[in-house]
């Protein structure tokens, strides 16, 4: 599997896998060749009109991530990152919450989370959004360390 194939017009496989910390720690984080339709379907139906409506590139902090990756980050067991169903990103110079309100407005997701977000900080934090093929939860999340609350708080 080539990491340089385009998965869309504006998406790398190797945007998608890329992980300072697998590097690190010598992890392989190539998904399996199933994998690779739901990450199409994530740039497809999130990354693609995310760029298309704001007319710059988005910056992926973190896409797949295999079992041993997901273990050495301590990511939740039950992440959507391990089936290729979420990506966290960012816009440069881009208020992390009007990207996730933009998203909140206009697209369909399963999981949308404004992650470290501190109002007033515009860079801060991250958004996550995940997707799946089907039944969507259209669930509105902001995630501060350990405090959850439902939907997206400035």
């Amino acid at each position: 599997m080539d990491i340089h194939t385009k998965l869309t017009p504006h998406f790398t496989l190797n945007e998608l896998i890329r992980s300072s910390r697998a590097s690190e720690l010598g992890i392989d984080n190539t998904p399996p060749e199933h994998i690779l339709s739901n990450l199409i379907h994530v740039c497809t139906h999130i990354l693609e009109p995310v760029r298309a409506h704001f007319e710059h590139p988005v910056r992926i902090n973190s896409g797949y991530r295999c079992l041993a990756l997901n273990l050495a980050i301590n990511g939740s067991q039950t992440s959507q990152h391990m089936a290729g169903q979420a990506v966290d990103f960012e816009i440069d110079g881009l208020a992390n919450y009007d990207l996730a309100l933009w998203i909140s407005t206009n697209l369909v997701f399963d999981q949308l989370i404004l992650e470290n977000y501190v109002s007033g900080k515009p860079n801060s934090g991250w958004v996550h959004c995940s997707l799946k093929k089907d039944s969507n939860r259209m669930q509105l999340l902001t995630i501060n360390g350990k405090n959850k609350q439902i939907g997206l708080i400035k």
